[in-house]
């Protein structure tokens, strides 16, 4: 029996082999409908059910996180594929698949995820907070400070940008 025949599950009905029949399966119709089979769209980026799944107390603040950089970069496609986390890609930028920023929560901090550039470019604004060399974590509970968060996704998308050309 070949391969092509288990594939499309004339006789093989092992699961790897009817996964592969539903792939294909699927393409096929999309080709007739005249849509790219290659290309899936989402109904949502994941972002709102990453947001969902964390404690109640940290979803405001990561609301907030996610509207700031989202009023910077308007035009950045928002994700969570990346590291599984939310995430924003620009086309303007080639390195990290566009990706210039990310948040997270980890208890009990909300996390901002940036190039050590931008941190470097405002170490004394972040001097009350705890930073690694990319990642800079604001305590849950108290205000997150938007203004803070808008300046180094600015810095971010600016680096990747530069680092690109």
């Amino acid at each position: 029996m070949s391969l092509h025949d288990r594939i499309r599950g004339e006789s093989y009905h092992g699961t790897v082999f009817e996964a592969k029949k539903r792939i294909l399966i699927t393409m096929s119709k999309a080709l007739r409908l005249g849509e790219n089979a290659t290309v899936t769209k989402r109904k949502s980026s994941g972002v709102e059910e990453y947001i969902a799944r964390c404690p109640k107390e940290a979803q405001g603040d990561l609301a907030r996180v996610r509207a700031a950089i989202r009023a910077v970069a308007p035009g950045a496609t928002e994700r969570t594929d990346y590291y599984r986390m939310p995430g924003y890609s620009n086309p303007g930028v080639e390195f990290y698949d566009g990706m210039f920023a990310w948040f997270s929560f980890k208890k009990p901090h909300i996390r901002l995820h940036v190039p050590p550039a931008a941190i470097q470019a405002h170490r004394k604004e972040l001097a009350r907070y705890a930073t690694t060399k990319a990642i800079v974590s604001f305590p849950v509970g108290k205000e997150v400070p938007t203004r803070l968060v808008k300046k180094l996704v600015k810095a971010s998308l600016k680096a990747m940008k530069d680092k690109s050309v």
